[in-house]
């Protein structure tokens, strides 16, 4: 049994928070939101007043926040106030450099730390079927494995520190691409005449085939359980993609990588969230293609 603080309990931090009470860990959490802590308490989870209050104690802290400038805020305050050795991992999607920024942080403390942002959704928070991309040392990675896995089904290490989050914007880019594609081509389809099913039919089996008509398929009908179905309530707000379209664009732009689809996809999630559908799920936006 582990003592862990968990920092963030919002809808993937409350429900990774509770598999690992789950596990048989102890685990103290903060969050500024009231209904977050609440819901977080019912899983078994101690709450604790704020941040600092949580990781007194704890061996290992878990970060699940917004965004880099958020991160890092919060691990200023909170490494201090951690044991000497305790292990940091940040599973927040944010960007690479900030990311970085944290692990040194951590390491001018004598603490441990991983980078280790996760895809699978708050379905995948809530099943502990998440996918972990780690990086971080060796030693880091041995020690937290254990953990990661009580709230996912595959932990990737990627390398050093900050290559978890190079992983989770390059997979994402990716996905924000290989979205667009597959709503312009049933788009395209539903003009031509052809219907959903035929076309899924057809693209799920050959070379088009992809997780994003495959699992996920942004119109009603071929896969049940896709937010088409539901009226696109998000299981990835089109917000969320967004930011990392943005990451993958600012991580780009730092390394003097060309990545024209990408800068595209960007543009319009942008647009897209731009028009009010910022909360809708990310597949929603064959609706924007459509012209609606």
């Amino acid at each position: 049994m582990t003592t862990i603080a968990f920092i963030g309990l919002g809808n993937m931090g409350g429900p990774m928070a509770g598999n690992l009470v789950k596990a048989g860990h102890t685990v103290r959490g903060a969050d500024l939101s009231v209904a977050s802590c609440d819901a977080a308490a019912k899983a078994g989870v101690a709450v604790s007043a704020n941040a600092v209050e949580a990781v007194a104690g704890a061996e290992v802290v878990v970060t699940m926040l917004p965004a880099g400038k958020h991160v890092l805020g919060v691990w200023r305050e909170i490494v201090p106030a951690a044991p000497t050795g305790a292990l940091f991992i940040d599973s927040s999607t944010i960007d690479v450099a900030s990311a970085r920024a944290a692990h040194a942080l951590a390491k001018e403390a004598g603490a441990l730390s991983l980078d280790a942002p996760v895809s699978g959704g708050v379905g995948g928070a809530q099943g502990a079927t998440l996918t972990f991309m780690v990086g971080g040392g060796v030693d880091a990675f041995t020690k937290g494995k254990p953990l990661l896995e009580a709230m996912g089904k595959k932990i990737v290490h990627c390398g050093d520190a900050g290559n978890g989050q190079a992983a989770k914007i390059c997979n994402n880019m990716i996905l924000g691409i290989s979205m667009i594609g597959v709503c312009e081509a049933f788009a395209l389809g539903e003009k031509l005449g052809l219907s959903h099913q035929a076309l899924f039919d057809v693209a799920s089996t050959s070379s088009g085939q992809c997780w994003s008509i495959n699992t996920y398929c942004p119109v009603p009908g071929p896969v049940p359980t896709s937010p088409a179905n539901n009226d696109y309530k998000p299981g990835f707000a089109a917000d969320l993609m967004l930011k990392d379209l943005k990451l993958a664009q600012e991580a780009a732009l730092a390394s003097g990588s060309a990545t024209p689809l990408g800068a595209e996809a960007a543009q319009l999630y942008a647009l897209f969230a731009g028009a009010g559908n910022g909360g809708a799920d990310f597949s929603g936006i064959i609706k924007f293609l459509r012209g609606a």
